[in-house]
């Protein structure tokens, strides 16, 4: 398989949607149609069902993981492994099998940096466990871990993964714009609690 069969490879495995897979397995409700819309760990914590949500959770961050790794595994070069890393994180969020309409990103980004480097993986899931014991809020510790990632990144001594963590972090924050004005209006709630202005169970 060459560079570009890589690439191609990584955006169709990111596009897998664990959440709307274990869902269906665990017969519970498409994760798109019920609380939030999104089909993140999150959502599917709110099922009740607390094996879903770690197999999604595990599932997300899997993949993220594994694209990375393999083309490391197999001698790509950086530059394109760091195409592999984009490729499977935009899969998660623009998903071919599901019209594009794809999660916030959390849990694969972490597996990606975790392939990417232990110690950056590492230090941007104690961030967010940081600011998640903190604050309660799970938006709002992704936010903030994605904002130190690309300094972590940085301070390692990478060039191109820099670049690479901040594209990263710029889609996730992106991707949690409609979280963005929740916090800023107040509106957004703590963990476990149901936000205003979720999508009514079908």
């Amino acid at each position: 398989m060459n560079e570009f069969g890589f690439v191609l490879a990584a955006y169709l495995l990111g596009s897998i949607s664990f959440g709307i897979v274990v869902s269906k397995l665990f017969g519970l409700p498409d994760p798109r149609t019920v609380g939030s819309g999104n089909p993140g760990a999150t959502n599917v914590m709110r099922s009740g069902k607390k094996a879903a949500a770690l197999l999604t959770l595990l599932g997300d961050a899997g993949k993220g993981w594994l694209a990375v790794w393999l083309a490391q595994h197999f001698g790509l070069a950086t530059g394109w492994v760091c195409a592999v890393a984009l490729a499977v994180f935009l899969g998660h969020l623009y998903p071919v099998f599901y019209g594009f309409k794809g999660g916030k990103g959390v849990a694969t980004a972490a597996g990606v940096l975790l392939a990417i480097s232990p110690w950056l993986g590492l230090s941007v899931m104690a961030t967010w466990m940081l600011a998640f014991a903190m604050w309660r809020v799970s938006s709002l510790a992704a936010l903030i871990a994605a904002g130190f990632a690309p300094i972590y990144a940085a301070i390692s001594g990478f060039s191109i993964v820099t670049v690479t963590v901040f594209v990263l972090s710029a889609l996730l924050v992106w991707r949690h714009k409609s979280n963005i004005r929740k916090l800023l209006d107040g509106t957004e709630a703590g963990f476990g609690k149901p936000k205003p202005g979720d999508m009514p169970p079908k």
